[in-house]
């Protein structure tokens, strides 16, 4: 049935992209050019920003109406638990956004269906060269290129000082070490971590610290219950059965920043989008680290955001200049100086005030050594059946072997002819 649904909308999104790119170059291209050169149109752009970010990203967005005053943004921002999905339905329908804020691993999906437009040699990739790799590697499918770099980031230790202080720890570099202290830290009143057990993207530096990975998308082959998928199960488990940390399997976000703005916790692990909020709660008592190392390594997956430009947007002209403007290195550079977000772009990172950013600079290098996903179409689909598994596995009806089990027979379901 998925795989009926979505030839069928390659079909469908193929003539919508056939007549949005029919005509290259010159005033024909998108409608969106006057005679004089000057851009004019409407450009519905969907941001999947959080609250706290949103302020910022509809103020740069209303920005570039005023260089460009025959343009009109229509700024909405979605949620992001139904961004995928919604985006879809509505290019299936041919009422997607002109622009959308795309995660970094919804590219493929979307341009395996033909919902957006390449971009190669339009005016939204603009200094290619400037882009780094790893952020770059998530805008390609096929050969070509299906989206720009908005920004990047990866999982980080959060961590409250005065809580470490109180315990007298020194900040852990491996999870191993919050089992080992775990008495300290409830001697000062509090638990060591929060796990969300909700959210199968923070599984992620378990799998990737015992050596594992979701899949091997090179030799079309499903690692995630091979012996290190297993162990990153044991992993996760053993810090909620000792103690180490605590979890809930719904409403992970709210419970998690709660916990540890009211120091019931005193480390979680989250992202850059998490910083405004956290030091909020924290001021300086926040301290960030890298995700303490499993069995055989640290290692955080690689995140970030891109912006896709619909296939059949009747916008292409201005929604190109739109990408270019909103991805440009002194957009990036504001991004950061507000909200402490990393920019895709090499050249921001020397700019003094990124520089001299405190999380940049703990992030950066962090980002440096990320872990990629699996830039396939069906990527995101991978989350699901992970997400069942451990909830099996935190509330008792399966074991990490089963767990890990489940999940691969899963994945072989869904990824027709892997190994």
């Amino acid at each position: 049935m998925r795989r009926s649904i979505g030839t069928t909308a390659v079909v469908a999104a193929l003539a919508l992209a056939a007549t949005a790119c029919g005509s290259d170059g010159g005033d024909d291209s998108g409608g969106t050019g006057s005679a004089g050169g000057e851009l004019s149109g409407t450009v519905t752009f969907w941001d999947t920003s959080n609250e706290t970010e949103a302020e910022v990203f509809q103020a740069v967005a209303e920005d570039f109406e005023t260089e460009h005053p025959g343009v009109t943004v229509e700024y909405v921002n979605v949620g992001f638990d139904d961004a995928q999905n919604r985006f879809k339905n509505a290019a299936a329908a041919n009422e997607a956004p002109d622009v959308m804020r795309t995660e970094v691993a919804w590219v493929a999906d979307f341009a395996s269906l033909g919902y957006l437009y390449p971009l190669d040699g339009t005016a939204a990739v603009d200094n290619q060269d400037d882009y780094l790799p790893t952020a770059w590697a998530s805008t390609q499918y096929d050969g070509e290129t299906y989206a720009v770099p908005q920004v990047t980031d990866t999982l980080a230790l959060f961590y409250n000082k005065a809580l470490l202080a109180d315990a007298g720890v020194e900040v852990p570099t491996s999870l191993q070490q919050i089992v080992d202290e775990k008495d300290a830290y409830e001697d000062a009143g509090t638990t060591p971590l929060y796990v969300r057990g909700d959210d199968p993207y923070w599984f992620l530096p378990f799998l990737y610290g015992e050596g594992g990975d979701l899949v091997d998308a090179g030799a079309q082959q499903v690692t995630v219950d091979d012996a290190a998928g297993v162990a990153a199960f044991e992993r996760m488990q053993s810090l909620i059965d000792s103690g180490a940390a605590i979890t809930d399997t719904s409403d992970g976000w709210e419970n998690m920043m709660a916990a540890f703005a009211d120091g019931d916790v005193a480390m979680m692990i989250n992202g850059p989008w998490a910083i405004a909020d956290a030091t909020a709660a924290l001021g300086d008592d926040l301290g960030v680290a890298a995700v303490p190392a499993g069995g055989e390594q640290q290692a955080s997956p690689l995140g970030g955001w891109n912006y896709g430009v619909y296939a059949g947007t009747p916008e292409a002209d201005a929604s190109f200049e739109f990408v270019k403007y909103m991805s440009s290195a002194a957009t990036q550079q504001r991004i950061t100086d507000e909200l402490s977000l990393l920019p895709t772009r090499a050249s921001v990172y020397d700019v003094d005030s990124v520089a001299s950013n405190e999380m940049v600079q703990f992030f950066k290098p962090a980002v440096d050594v990320a872990h990629e996903r699996p830039w396939i179409p069906e990527a995101q689909s991978l989350f699901e059946p992970l997400r069942v598994s451990i909830e099996a596995m935190l509330t008792g009806s399966a074991s990490p072997e089963e767990a890990a089990r489940d999940t691969g027979d899963a994945y072989r379901d869904l990824l027709e002819d892997w190994q």
